[in-house]
């Protein structure tokens, strides 16, 4: 494995609906330069779980670039060398099935997603780590209530996300998504998701 790497990351709780997967496809649309540089980085390693019917619909909207066992790619790049790669798995005697973004300069990248996805899901007791939480904040918050931060920001922080928060007696602002308190998170989470345990990042 490449170090330099993008580390695997789940972006979404629960079982996407056809149009929160849509949505999550491009979560980064809103990315400043978002021609002009390499987004690699941004897409490689993020997976998230979708039903039987979307994982269905995908396979059949263009002949895969590759078929192995449990396992297809996308003929169609994201990005670079990132495409979606659907992964179905045999979990608690269910099957479930899930989206990522593998780069396949790496051939062993679907593999190991694969393998990833297995390890998260198997554990015992549902948690999310606190980088979990901001990914499905920055996932479910609509377009209008995330960005990046600009130009009025500090340059070491210009390109960093943002969502919008609002407060009791400071009205509405925004923070970095990287910056939220336990309790900005948890207000920003649905209900079901609020008092989960924390899970230890692998």
């Amino acid at each position: 494995m490449n170090p330099s790497s993008p580390p695997i990351r789940k972006v979404f709780q629960g079982v996407a609906t056809r149009q929160e997967m849509f949505r999550m496809f491009d979560r980064h649309k809103q990315r400043p330069a978002r021609f002009e540089a390499d987004a690699s980085a941004l897409y490689a390693g993020e997976w998230f779980e979708i039903a039987e019917e979307q994982c269905d619909y995908m396979l059949d909207v263009l002949p895969p670039l590759w078929i192995r066992g449990e396992m297809f790619a996308m003929r169609e790049f994201m990005t670079g060398n990132v495409t979606s790669v659907f992964i179905t798995l045999r979990l608690d005697s269910r099957r479930r099935h899930f989206h990522a973004y593998c780069d396949l300069s790496d051939k062993a990248s679907p593999a190991r997603m694969r393998d990833a996805i297995i390890a998260r899901e198997s554990r015992p007791v549902k948690a999310m780590t606190r980088e979990e939480r901001l990914e499905h904040i920055w996932s479910t918050t609509h377009d209008d209530y995330r960005g990046y931060a600009g130009d009025k920001w500090p340059e070491h922080l210009r390109g960093k996300r943002t969502v919008q928060l609002y407060g009791d007696t400071q009205g509405t602002l925004l923070k970095l998504l990287e910056q939220l308190s336990e309790s900005e998170i948890a207000a920003k989470l649905p209900v079901q998701l609020r008092h989960l345990p924390d899970a230890i990042a692998a």
